[in-house]
């Protein structure tokens, strides 16, 4: 099956009411739990981000030495909630997006002065063409939602690491993910990527008329 081709509106989703919600586990991120997503990063500046080559179009490869020069991007990945909407942005592609809420999105109200008790995703993405880094300058605790490779993904091959904010999580090509989540208020991350910044999106809302659900109440007291 090949889907219609649509970039999705990050900024205005307009996603229908009454989705059903998925649970997925919070898992803690250490060197064995991340082993099959990525690596856990001590020093961003010691640090390589895998390029991928760019595919053959028939049956004649691609010269060894060539396909894989595109390079990469850096910039800062802030997230942020508003109230009960997770905004994210990425200077190193110059990307804004709604990541995610704390409430049924057609209810969510961005003046909402509670800390956030869930998230709500309702978009992944991986990119075929390079990794990607999510080091912290916040010392803060964070999360990534991830799942691993493959087209005819589904919301419960999901889990959601829970990184301690003292080490960076990078996450290898063609690792489904969705950026890196506050836990609440703002948090500033470098992000390091391929600058081809190749996406292929699955659109839970749409296509499984779901939404992952992340909860947080059982961080209460750890972040």
């Amino acid at each position: 099956m090949i889907l219609e081709q649509k970039t999705p509106n990050y900024l205005k989703p307009g996603l229908p009411a009454g989705l059903n919600r998925i649970t997925i586990p919070i898992i803690e991120a250490n060197p064995t739990s991340v082993k099959n997503y990525g690596l856990l990063v001590d020093d961003p500046n010691d640090f390589n981000i895998e390029i991928m080559r760019w595919p053959a179009q028939g049956w004649r490869p691609v010269d060894t030495d060539s396909g894989d020069e595109g390079g990469t991007k850096e910039g800062i990945f802030s997230s942020e909630w508003r109230g009960e909407v997770l905004y994210g942005s990425n200077e190193a592609v110059g990307g804004k997006y709604i990541l995610g809420y704390s409430n049924d999105p057609t209810k969510a109200d961005e003046q909402s002065t509670e800390d956030p008790d869930k998230i709500f995703l309702w978009h992944a993405n991986y990119h075929p063409d390079g990794g990607q880094l999510f080091f912290p300058i916040d010392a803060r605790p964070f999360l990534v939602p991830v799942a691993l490779p493959g087209d005819n993904i589904r919301p419960h091959n999901f889990i959601c690491f829970l990184c301690d904010g003292k080490q960076g999580l990078y996450i290898h090509p063609n690792i489904w993910h969705e950026g890196v989540f506050a836990i609440n208020g703002k948090q500033r991350f470098l992000d390091r990527q391929g600058a081809v910044h190749a996406r292929v999106s699955v659109d839970f809302a749409r296509e499984f008329q779901c939404l992952l659900e992340i909860p947080l109440t059982s961080l209460k007291g750890r972040v």
